[in-house]
């Protein structure tokens, strides 16, 4: 079986409230662990971070772990102070 197969039998089609809120938490988790590996690959701590892009080390621990969600202002600020990168955003149809 694969992955969409077992989303759909446990969850529902796309469309359904139960699989849309599955796959937004997915999305979530996903951008924490992407901050988590650039920080890393940086060299950076959280305080570090926090500290370049004007927020806390707990606030930065929180999105980290899902446990805050991250305003789109909030992670530009990460990407581009913080990481020294670009943000890039896509809208799929």
């Amino acid at each position: 079986m694969t992955l969409a197969e077992f989303k759909d039998e446990q969850y529902g089609k796309r469309g359904t409230l139960k699989r849309e809120e599955l796959e937004a938490g997915f999305e979530q988790f996903k951008l924490g662990a992407m901050i988590h590996e650039a920080r890393l690959e940086k060299g950076l701590t959280q305080a570090q971070l926090a500290e370049k892009c004007g927020t806390t080390k707990s606030y930065i621990s929180r999105i980290e772990n899902n446990i805050k969600e991250v305003r789109i202002s909030t992670l530009q600020k990460i990407v581009e102070l913080g990481f020294g990168g670009q943000l890039q955003l896509s809208i799929k149809l």
